[in-house]
């Protein structure tokens, strides 16, 4: 008689007993546990249930992700960089953390590390983002190579200013040619620019003294009719300064006037010094008025400005008058500002009118400083009167029953 060998069903009897139902022999092979080896360690290992997510799904990470080599060769800045990691930060984001700084390019790659992370953690813009703002905060030297990356991936679902955020990053590290690539790969996705990425672009381009591009993006601003603010203006203003165009920067400082805009005080700052240095004290005026204009109270080293552009043009008596308005704006003159009305009094030999101005500065307590205190003693070396000026500025004192007046005898001695 033939056999029949019996069939199988998965369906378990109803008579059988629950120890029936899983009969699959532990002892098979396909179930041997694997041991790690004594170099490998777990990340993480904990289940995060929601939580400190933000949702309800249930996160866990897989071994292969969270293995990392070299617990041995693991240097002390980087377990002070692991433990300071943020304790509100997701587990997902810790492990990919862990690996970025224990990274090394000569055991790995960027891409196929994140492409892992993804595929194992589903991460959404969040954990991007919670990623990025740390590498940043560290200012990890993979920011921006993460950041591209994670621009590729669809749940990050990046948007234009994310991209911005990128390209002013790559302009303030004067990396020009990064910077234009990740705005050609934001183009590429349909994106398009807008005034914070355009304002970028012109800053980025007048830093990099490229005032051909900068000029082109500014117009393209204008075509656009996107909002034109200060900083738009401000950064093709110093475009223009950095040119050496100053005659434009001013005609744009007087079209943002027009429109009740006014630049930053370090844009009317920037010009006002152009035109001292040039000794355009007619120039420097303008400016000078503009800052008033604008509600920006002139200090020190804006004044100070001024009075060069006056003296490096010979206007003496416009110097001091620049120089005692100061003064009666109660602001103290600093050094500089006072050797530069010595040094306009020395160009025209005008001897009397500095000692008035020492004695003047004397009775309000004015210290002269090195600059100021060189310059004199030159001077008066020069002309040989070094002792006899002393003893007349005491004698002065002494009959406006002031302290003597020592200025001169605090004077260094130039080697």
């Amino acid at each position: 008689m033939a056999y029949l060998a019996p069939k199988f069903s998965f369906t378990p009897s109803p008579i059988c007993p629950p120890s029936c139902k899983t009969s699959i022999s532990l002892h098979s092979s396909a179930f041997r546990i694997r041991k790690l080896h004594s170099h490998q360690f777990l990340v993480s290992d904990q289940v995060n249930v929601g939580g400190d997510s933000g949702n309800g799904v249930r996160e866990m990470e897989r071994p292969a992700l969270k293995q990392v080599r070299a617990s041995p060769k693991l240097s002390e800045a980087e377990k002070l960089a692991i433990s300071q990691l943020p304790p509100k930060m997701t587990n997902r984001c810790k492990a990919l953390m862990k690996q970025i700084i224990c990274f090394s390019a000569e055991n790995g790659s960027v891409p196929r590390m994140l492409a892992a992370w993804v595929r194992s953690t589903k991460p959404q813009r969040a954990d991007w983002l919670a990623v990025l703002k740390e590498l940043e905060r560290l200012n990890h030297f993979l920011y921006f190579e993460i950041a591209e990356y994670a621009f590729t991936e669809e749940s990050f679902e990046a948007n234009i200013r994310d991209y911005t955020k990128i390209i002013h990053g790559y302009a303030k590290q004067d990396k020009l040619g990064e910077a234009e690539r990740t705005l050609e790969a934001m183009k590429s996705r349909g994106l398009m620019c807008d005034q914070v990425t355009l304002t970028a672009l012109v800053h980025m381009y007048s830093k990099a003294g490229n005032l051909k591009m900068a000029e082109d993006t500014f117009e393209e601003m204008r075509l656009l009719g996107v909002l034109l603010d200060k900083r738009s203006y401000g950064s093709i203003v110093m475009a223009y300064i950095r040119a050496g165009n100053l005659t434009s920067a001013e005609s744009s400082l007087r079209e943002m006037e027009a429109r009740q805009i006014y630049a930053p005080r370090e844009v009317y700052k920037a010009l006002l010094r152009a035109y001292s240095m040039l000794g355009d004290s007619l120039g420097s005026q303008r400016v000078f008025d503009a800052i008033q204009v604008a509600g920006i109270i002139p200090d020190t080293k804006v004044c100070g400005l001024l009075i060069n552009a006056y003296v490096a043009s010979g206007k003496t008596c416009e110097a001091r008058i620049a120089f005692e308005n100061m003064r009666k704006s109660d602001l103290e003159p600093n050094d500089k500002c006072t050797a530069l009305v010595l040094a306009a009094y020395e160009k025209e030999n005008r001897l009397k009118e500095a000692l008035d101005l020492l004695i003047e500065l004397e009775r309000d307590n004015v210290m002269l400083g090195k600059e100021s205190s060189s310059l004199l003693v030159q001077w008066f070396r020069r002309l040989g009167v070094v002792e006899e000026v002393e003893h007349v500025l005491k004698d002065f004192a002494s009959m406006m029953h002031e302290p003597v007046c020592s200025s001169l005898s605090r004077l260094p001695t130039p080697y």
